[in-house]
């Protein structure tokens, strides 16, 4: 794939909402990402801690010890102003959308109640569910929250293992929380079906990048360590779904 070396457009608000209508994709810094969900980044820094507690992904086909994970599931009922969590679930996707771990039940640890009930996570989940329903009207998200964090303990670490990709969803946004001590982690996204697309490095901790998965394909490029001590890069990758969860059958 080929990609032009823009950044992608810095879209707040109704222009976010423009954005992902026109093309699928928009970019957000850190403040007015936060403003947009209804907190603020003092109080999302709060979360930050959550990610030096993340047990290792056990399910990485290729073999690797680089990722680590948490995971939960909600869901946004717009009409009634609810967002509930769902009794623990595994992740699961066919293998049409990840070629690599699709068709795997796999069960992650589960997202800390301390940090699954902040108001700071509940304004991310709840405020990005209502902006996406702007672009595409959808009264009930089913939604899934990701924890990451991909190190360079063992060597290169991979974000996106399964290349170039969609996660079967309607709306995924992924927010960078911490990139310590390395490089690489390029972004890029591509519009379905083309292979001329956006590249980009998120660096501003919770800045965000928000994509129509219907439109669009996205992968992160390799991190390497930049310094002699281990590096890292956590994001919180959430995702939203109309109609239910993915599941086999």
């Amino acid at each position: 794939m080929s990609v032009n070396p823009r950044a992608a457009a810095t879209a707040t608000g109704p222009a976010t909402v423009a954005a992902l209508a026109a093309r699928g994709d928009a970019r957000l810094e850190a403040r007015p990402f936060a403003a947009l969900v209804g907190t603020t980044v003092a109080d999302l820094a709060v979360l930050a801690s959550a990610w030096n507690d993340l047990p290792r992904d056990e399910y990485l086909r290729d073999g690797g010890r680089y990722r680590s994970r948490r995971h939960a599931c909600f869901v946004q009922d717009r009409e009634r102003g609810t967002l509930t969590r769902t009794p623990h679930r595994p992740h699961w996707q066919p293998t049409t959308y990840n070629a690599l771990h699709g068709g795997l039940e796999r069960w992650f640890a589960p997202v800390e109640p301390a940090v699954a009930d902040a108001d700071a996570w509940r304004c991310l989940l709840s405020g990005c569910g209502a902006l996406f329903a702007r672009v595409r009207e959808v009264p009930v998200w089913y939604i899934e929250a990701h924890q990451f964090r991909i190190d360079t303990e063992h060597g290169i670490g991979r974000p996106t293992p399964e290349g170039a990709h969609r996660d079967g969803v309607d709306f995924i946004a992924i927010v960078l929380v911490a990139r310590e001590r390395v490089i690489g982690g390029e972004t890029r996204v591509f519009p379905l079906g083309s292979d001329q697309g956006v590249r980009f490095t998120l660096e501003e901790p919770w800045s965000a990048l928000l994509l129509d998965d219907t439109r669009v394909v996205h992968e992160t490029t390799p991190i390497q360590q930049a310094a002699s001590d281990v590096g890292w890069r956590d994001t919180l990758v959430i995702t939203y779904r109309a109609g239910g969860f993915q599941a086999p059958g």
